[in-house]
């Protein structure tokens, strides 16, 4: 049995009187590619701030495995609602968004040389001393980050402005920029948004390299079920707020909670 990387257990998030998340619970476990999927306004994004540290989930405990160490998501956050996300990176949790959020105004190696920043231990003083450290720290800044890019077949683009990028171009930068701190754990917000179909193919083949050949474990936020069909070894569902079923792409797919809520009936209706 594989471990579980990331587990979280019963939170519930709560805007003053607004319930987004209740007694939620799942694990994702060293190497899978787990899908978290429901409705528009189901929570899932709600659940993918707390797990990156941009809430402290109201209750609840959420739990990062790294390097046999274990690591309370709650307890890099210092107030509720106000986030630790920098922390959580630091622990080996990266993500990236719905809407992309890249330095459109610098280069794509930039974008990726800024997402290193939090990983190095220079100061100031080794910045205008420029020591040893400091030129040692910075070219493997630039190696890592022109790497990345050639995972991501980005290369060519390494001068280009950001803004400047297509959009699944964007898209893979985004993940490439994630990538450069070094995660255990990589969350994926909506990848597939706006993509062609073209797009969401190539985007399909990255998730699939990112587990193979760097070990790495992905949770995704997806309303693309063909990506999502395609791409995870287990998929969670909410609907509400709240966890409707948790297991395999085929048992979710089968199952009449998960069918009901996306066609707005009720259970018996589905199973009549």
């Amino acid at each position: 049995m594989r471990d579980a990387v990331l587990e979280v257990e019963n939170v519930t998030m709560r805007f003053g009187g607004i319930v987004a998340n209740r007694n939620v619970s799942f694990k994702v476990k060293q190497g899978d590619i787990t899908a978290l999927i429901g409705p528009n306004g189901a929570g899932k994004t709600t659940i993918f701030n707390c797990i990156t540290g941009f809430y402290r989930a109201s209750e609840g405990r959420i739990v990062l495995q790294s390097n046999g160490r274990s690591c309370n998501i709650g307890d890099l956050i210092t107030k509720p609602i106000v986030g630790g996300s920098h922390l959580v990176t630091r622990a080996g949790i990266a993500r990236t968004f719905q809407n992309i959020r890249l330095f459109k105004e610098m280069s794509v190696v930039e974008n990726l040389l800024i997402a290193q920043h939090l990983a190095t231990t220079n100061n100031l003083l080794s910045g205008i001393f420029k020591t040893p450290r400091f030129r040692r720290t910075e070219v493997e800044a630039i190696d890592r980050a022109y790497y990345w890019l050639g995972q991501m077949n980005l290369l060519e683009d390494a001068n280009r402005l950001a803004g400047q990028l297509p959009y699944g171009r964007q898209r893979r930068l985004e993940i490439a920029r994630a990538m450069c701190t070094s995660p255990k754990l990589i969350c994926l917000d909506e990848p597939a948004a706006g993509l062609n179909p073209s797009e969401t193919r190539e985007l399909s083949q990255v998730i699939r390299r990112l587990r193979s050949d760097h070990d790495l474990t992905v949770l995704v936020i997806e309303h693309d079920m063909g990506l999502v069909m395609s791409i995870a070894d287990h998929i969670v569902v909410l609907d509400h707020g709240e966890v409707i079923s948790d297991g395999t792409p085929s048992e979710v797919a089968n199952d009449p909670a998960v069918i009901a809520a996306y066609l707005g009936v009720s259970e018996e209706e589905v199973t009549a």
